[in-house]
This record gives structure tokens, C-alpha cells and sequence, in this order.
């Protein structure tokens, strides 16, 4: 959630005793810290609740950034009623129901309209998903899911289809610090040394229900042992195994991820899997090492081994599945895989100097022979022209056809290295290049 900017007057008793992240809620649009990417003045959200007629969405984004918040304060600007379901814990049942007190609503007095909010929407199987299309599409209630995971893939098309997707980020740091700010307005925290609070906002990570959480959990040890200020190192002692060993965004969490990546490349799949183990224990974003490790299968081992890139995926995949911490054995067996595998970084040599050449180079024009020609007209204008199709050809190459653009010299970006699969791949090529050297000799006029 993304709490007020501003404190509200002080809770009842009765709401003393609710959460930190509850009590601070925001209770306005204008409240609402964070998410000015669809929140801010003219952005697409911000207008939505201005145009006066409630619309599906889904809202996008990771754990604590204020989806469930927006929903509710949707729900409060449009005079709605607001209905929770989990498709954690919920099911067919739950919809039902939310079916039946959307039509008590709408068939009241009041005539009053309907916000049902699915948190974790993903979690649906299909049918589940399609037992709102017709409701949606019938007007009776506005559907807003929410959730952690690309709706493009676990959304089912239909429901998709009509709702609008809002992208939520994570907090920033400067959101965060709002956050602390905030709580201590509330008088729900005493002081707090500014290390402390730096410390705090990078252990969130971007994700303002967690921050609230561990506030409140430091104010609560912090009037038991009757202290004036919250220290850091007051802080890493109550904490203790809960605390990143580093901060995400300092120089000591890119510095491991360095090492992690150069223990790789070397080889070394003990000081990998040391590294590796580290970055978990520090707190580290299982997914974000996945990427990583995706990165280094194609960056540093490519074609001379391509197995390690769907290792790498599979990993990622597992992981998705298992979480925690059974997925992470799975980005393990890739770290060892990536670290013994051999090594080659002629696709990531040869992309980056096609990129600088491109970028130096004009636009040169697709020659003739090389161009699609599906109408009369365009075969008419010589388009595909002398085009030799490889396949009827010996052994499946067109010896000395040249594909690119007319005096373009051969650029050679593309050099495989001595080692593993590459080696094969170097071997074909000098035989290919042989063979064009071949053919474009043949086809010199004789003295």
C-alpha cells in the first residue's frame, strides 16, 4: 500500500489498535504516495476517477505498492460498494456471492454500484476467470484485479480484454522516506538516526507494506526497552537474520552480483555457488538472480554450449514454481552448469560491433535480389530478381550469393572461439567461406 502524505487526525482507541500500514491509508486520491506514473495530474488512472464512470482494470505490480489501496479508494470516489475476494483462499463461492450482493445493490434503494476487487487474480484457473466476463460485460459490477505477475500471460485474453491495464512500480527511496516520515508524524515511531532509516528503506525494497511492518515491529521493542532513538546498529541487533546483509541499491549488493558474474566466467563453480548463497542470504530478489544467470548463459558461454541459456530459463521456470526456498536449488544446479560449461563471448562481441557499425554507418538500401516480392508490380521492378533459393541448391548453400547490401565489405562480426560447440561452428564456416571463395573465383573471366 502507499499510505497519506499528510497525518489524519488522531485514531480512536479503537484504531489504535489496526496495523501501521491500515492506519495510515490513504483516504484520498491526493493522499497517496508513489504511483504518479498513473496517479499524477493528466496520467491515465488519475483521469479515470475524474471522468465520474468506474471502469475494469487490473493493476500491475509487486507486493506493497498500493493495489489494493487504489481499489478502495476507487470504490470511495464513485460512492461504490466494495468487495474483497482472494483467489488465494477464495473460489467459485466467493463469486457468487460477490454476484448476489452486486445485484442487491444495484436493485435497492440506493441502486448503489459494485467494485469487486480479486487480489492475486492470477491464482484463478480459467473458469474461475471467465465466471465474471458476463457480469462485467452486463454492467452489474466493475471488476478490478490485482496482481503480482504479467496478466498477459496468466490473465485469461477475454477478461483482458475488457479491462484497462495500469502498470504499478515499487516505491522509490525518496516514496520510502516519505513513508518513515509519516509514521513518526503519527507518533507510531519515535526518533530515528538517518543510517538507520537508510538502512530500513533499502530492506523494503520498494515495497511500502513491508517498511510498515518492521516500523512497527521496531516501535514496539523500542517502547519495551524505553528508547529515545532508534540506532542502526540498535537496529541490525533487533532485527538480526530479517536484515539485508547489504543495501540493494549501495555499492556492496553490485559489487557481490560482480563477483557472482566473474566467478562464473572463470569457471569457478565453488566461488559461484559461494557468491550465489550470499546474495540469497543477503535478501536478494530470487527472480532478479535468475535474470542475472540468463544473462551470463548468453553473454558469457552463447554458442559454445547453447544448452546453458535454456538451463538458465528452466531455472527461472522452476523457481516460479517452487519459490522458496525449493526453487533455489534449481538456481544452484545453473550457477554449477553456467560455471563449469565452456565459455564464449563471440555472440556478445559480434552483436555490440554490429550495433556500433550500424549506428556509424548509413542507411543503405536491401539489394534487389534480397527483396520480398508479392504483387505483379514489384516483380515487375526486378524485386527478388536473381534470388537463389538455398535449399535447391548443393548441400544447401548458395555459394557466392552475397546478402548484404551492395558495397558493404564483409564485416566479420561473427568470430566463433576454439571452444566447445563453437569449434564445430568455426569449422563450418571456414568450409562455407571456402566455398564462396570458390564460387567467386570460378566466376572470373579467364586472362
Amino acid at each position: 500500500m502507499s499510505p497519506s502524505r499528510s497525518p489524519s487526525p488522531s485514531p480512536s482507541s479503537g484504531a489504535a489498535h489496526q496495523p501501521l500500514a491500515e492506519r495510515l491509508r490513504p483516504r484520498t486520491l491526493g493522499e497517496v504516495i508513489g504511483q504518479q506514473q498513473v496517479l499524477g495530474p493528466g496520467m491515465p488512472l488519475r483521469l479515470a476517477f475524474e471522468s465520474g464512470r468506474p471502469h475494469s482494470c487490473i493493476l500491475w505490480g509487486p507486493p506493497g505498492v498500493g493495489k489494493t489501496t487504489i481499489a478502495r479508494l476507487m470504490a470511495d470516489a464513485f460512492d461504490a460498494q466494495f468487495i474483497s475476494i482472494s483467489a488465494v483462499l477464495g473460489g467459485v463461492k466467493d463469486i457468487r456471492e460477490a454476484v448476489e450482493r452486486a445485484e442487491l445493490a444495484r436493485d435497492g434503494l440506493m441502486q448503489q454500484r459494485t467494485i469487486v476487487f480479486v487480489d492475486e487474480v492470477h491464482r484463478f484457473n480459467k473458469s474461475q476467470q471467465d465466471a465474471f466476463l458476463p457480469h462485467v460485460e452486463s454492467g452489474l459490477f466493475t471488476f478490478i484485479g490485482a496482481t503480482t505477475e504479467n496478466p498477459s500471460f496468466e490473465v485469461n485474453s477475454a477478461l483482458l480484454s475488457r479491462a484497462a491495464v495500469y502498470v504499478l512500480q515499487p516505491l522509490s527511496i525518496e516514496d520510502l522516506q516519505q513513508l518513515v516520515a509519516l509514521a513518526q508524524a503519527h507518533n507510531a515511531l519515535p526518533a530515528i538516526e538517518q543510517d538507520a532509516v537508510d538502512r530500513l528503506v533499502a530492506y523494503a525494497d520498494g515495497d511500502a507494506r513491508r517498511l510498515l511492518n518492521t516500523l512497527e515491529t521496531l516501535a514496539m521493542a523500542a517502547t519495551q526497552e524505553q528508547l529515545a532513538e532508534i540506532t542502526d546498529a540498535w537496529l541490525l541487533k533487533v532485527l538480526g537474520e530479517r536484515m539485508r546483509r547489504y543495501d540493494k541499491g549501495g555499492e556492496q549488493f553490485y559489487d557481490t552480483i560482480s563477483a557472482l558474474h566473474k566467478s562464473v566466467r572463470g569457471s569457478d563453480p565453488d566461488a559461484a555457488l559461494y557468491w550465489l548463497v550470499r546474495m540469497l542470504d543477503g535478501g536478494a530478489d530470487p527472480r532478479y538472480m535468475a535474470r542475472r544467470l540468463v544473462r551470463m548463459a548468453s553473454e558469457d558461454i552463447g554458442l559454445a554450449d547453447p544448452r546453458a541459456l535454456r538451463l538458465a530459463l528452466d531455472a527461472a521456470e522452476v523457481y516460479e514454481r517452487l519459490g522458496t526456498p525449493e526453487g533455489e536449488l534449481a538456481l544452484a544446479e545453473c550457477v554449477v552448469y553456467l560455471a563449469v560449461a565452456p565459455k564464449s563471448n563471440a555472440v556478445y562481441k559480434a552483436y555490440n560491433a554490429a550495433r556500433a557499425w550500424v549506428k556509424q554507418d548509413g542507411t543503405r538500401p536491401v539489394p534487389m535480389h534480397l527483396r520480398n516480392a508479392p504483387t505483379k508490380l514489384m516483380k515487375q521492378l526486378d524485386y527478388g530478381k536473381g534470388y537463389r533459393y538455398a535449399h535447391d541448391e548443393e548441400g544447401g548453400f548458395a555459394a557466392g550469393e552475397n546478402y548484404l547490401p551492395e558495397g558493404m565489405p564483409a564485416p566479420g562480426f561473427y568470430q566463433p572461439v576454439e571452444r566447445g560447440l563453437e569449434i564445430k561452428i568455426a569449422q563450418k564456416l571456414r568450409e562455407l567461406r571456402n566455398r564462396n571463395t570458390t564460387a567467386d573465383g570460378a566466376d572470373l573471366p579467364e586472362d
